[in-house]
């Protein structure tokens, strides 16, 4: 599994609607508004490069509305998340 932080500058205008369209795209697995010099970060969760390819260049950034974007990819993935959630197996809540 290959996982990447996409940060996007949309138009002004079309913010709203590049992070709805996203959000419905396969692969992508959440798109967050924020603050600051992107407007958008798309977490992408792929089986590998070449997929990861493909989604960037041939559908991520085709979306009308994206002005810019930077894509990172990670090397490993901490996740607090994921721990806990390995730890709550077989534990009984009172």
């Amino acid at each position: 599994m290959v996982s990447a932080v996409v940060l996007l500058k949309c138009e002004r205008n079309k913010i709203n609607s590049v992070a709805e369209t996203l959000a419905g795209v396969d692969g992508i697995s959440e798109v967050f508004s924020v603050a600051g010099q992107y407007d958008l970060v798309a977490i992408l969760r792929v089986r590998n490069n070449d997929a990861l390819a493909d989604l960037v260049t041939s559908e991520m950034l085709q979306v009308d509305g994206i002005v810019d974007s930077e894509t990172l990819i990670a090397f490993k993935v901490f996740s607090r998340h994921d721990l806990e959630s390995m730890f709550e197996i077989g534990f009984e809540s009172e």
